[in-house]
C-alpha cells in the first residue's frame, strides 16, 4: 500500500525502499527494535510550535532528545515547544506515529540534526503507522529544503 510520503518522493525521482513492521506503540525505538535498523539511523519526526514563527518539523535520531533551547536560539526565538497531539495532525494529515516530513498536507519548515546528514542510508517514517523508508539523507534534505542544526542534547 501506498501512502501521500511514497507518491510524493517517487512524484520527485527520490529513491526509497519500504520496511514495514507490525506497530503495537509509537516511537523510534520500537520501530528500530521490530525493524533492526540501528536507533541512532531511526529517524523520529517531532512537530515544533515556533509560536508567531509557525510551526516546524525536527528530524531527530532516535538515539537523541531535542533540546529545545538550543533549537529556539538557532532560530533566534525566545521559546519553542512540542506541538500537542491535533495541532501535529493536523498540520501534517498524518497520525502521530506516523507523521513524514513528506507530503505534508501543509509546507512546514524542516529542521535534520546536523548527525543525522554524515549517515549513509536513515529510516524515516512513510507516512503511517508501521512503516519505514530507507533513503539516503540527502534525498531528505533535496526534497525539503532542510536546514541542518545542532538541536540535540
Amino acid at each position: 500500500m501506498s501512502t501521500r510520503a511514497m507518491e510524493f518522493l517517487k512524484n520527485q525521482g527520490i529513491p526509497f525502499e519500504v520496511l514495514e513492521y507490525d506497530h503495537r506503540e509509537k516511537g523510534a525505538a520500537f520501530a528500530s527494535q521490530a525493524t533492526g535498523i540501528p536507533l541512532e539511523k531511526t529517524i523520529k519526526t517531532l512537530v515544533v510550535d515556533f509560536g508567531a514563527k509557525g510551526h516546524a518539523l525536527v528530524l531527530m535520531p532516535g538515539d537523541r532528545k531535542l533540546n529545545l533551547k538550543r533549537l529556539a536560539r538557532y532560530f533566534s526565538l525566545k521559546r519553542v515547544a512540542m506541538a500537542d497531539r491535533t495541532t501535529a495532525e493536523r498540520l501534517t494529515g498524518y497520525l502521530v506515529g506516523g507523521i513524514s516530513p513528506f507530503g505534508t498536507t501543509r509546507p512546514l519548515l524542516v529542521v535534520m540534526e546536523e548527525t543525522l546528514a554524515r549517515i549513509d542510508r536513515v529510516a524515516i517514517n512513510g507516512g503511517r503507522r508501521g512503516v519505514l523508508l530507507l533513503m539516503d539523507p540527502r534525498d531528505i534534505l533535496r526534497v525539503t529544503a532542510c536546514k541542518i542544526c545542532p538541536v540535540a542534547s
